[in-house]
């Protein structure tokens, strides 16, 4: 049994020592803030989001930064979540965000295209980042293609479905598009390079 003399000069010791057990655990702590992020690529459908995105993560590809899109509609597919009613587009929102976070809190940077008409249903991601990972990390990307030129491309015919009442829900027609007060970047359709370089630019002075 030893004396408490002996106790604090054992734990004294292992404090200053960063090979024992206090300090190890200090030193894997310090190293293991993630560099991960979320970028929320937001704007009417047929936008150029997802485009926009794949550019994006092109070019950190070619920095060997992970990164990885999260497109809306193919994780729909996929969870075969097709929801457009307000709860069930909220449902689906606030799920997206905390797969975002999720990811982001490994280490990932998660590109996100998802149209997201409401403002509330953007600042939860905002917040769900915030909670998983220290500092600024989320950055809001304003596609802010017109909606004139967003139903002249209409490449999957949503625009068209719309007009003809068939697709009530959809945003910019049936639906209020709230477009982002303060985006971090706002790019001129999905082939803005200027856009692309801004984003990697901002991803990079977060580190």
């Amino acid at each position: 049994m030893s004396d408490g003399q002996g106790s604090s000069a054992g734990r004294a010791a292992v404090a200053r020592d960063p090979r024992g057990r206090g300090g190890a655990r200090a030193a894997a702590e310090a190293t293991a803030a993630p560099t991960g992020a979320i970028v929320w690529f937001t704007g009417l459908p047929a936008s150029g989001k997802t485009t926009l995105a794949r550019r994006v993560q092109a070019r950190l590809a070619a920095d060997r930064c992970a990164a990885v899109v999260l497109d809306s509609d193919e994780l729909r597919d996929v969870l075969g979540t097709h929801a457009y009613a307000p709860a069930g587009r909220a449902a689906f929102y606030r799920a997206l965000s905390e797969l975002a976070a999720l990811l982001a809190r490994q280490g990932i940077v998660v590109l996100v295209a998802a149209t997201a008409p409401r403002r509330e249903d953007r600042e939860h991601a905002r917040v769900a980042m915030a909670d998983q990972v220290a500092g600024d990390r989320f950055l809001e990307v304003w596609v802010a293609t017109p909606l004139d030129a967003c139903e002249a491309r209409d490449p999957k015919g949503l625009y068209a479905a719309a007009r003809r009442g068939e697709a009530s829900q959809l945003p910019g027609v049936g639906v209020a598009y709230e477009p982002p007060e303060a985006p971090e970047v706002t790019a001129d359709g999905g082939q803005d390079d200027v856009a692309v370089a801004a984003i990697v630019r901002r991803l990079a002075a977060a580190d």
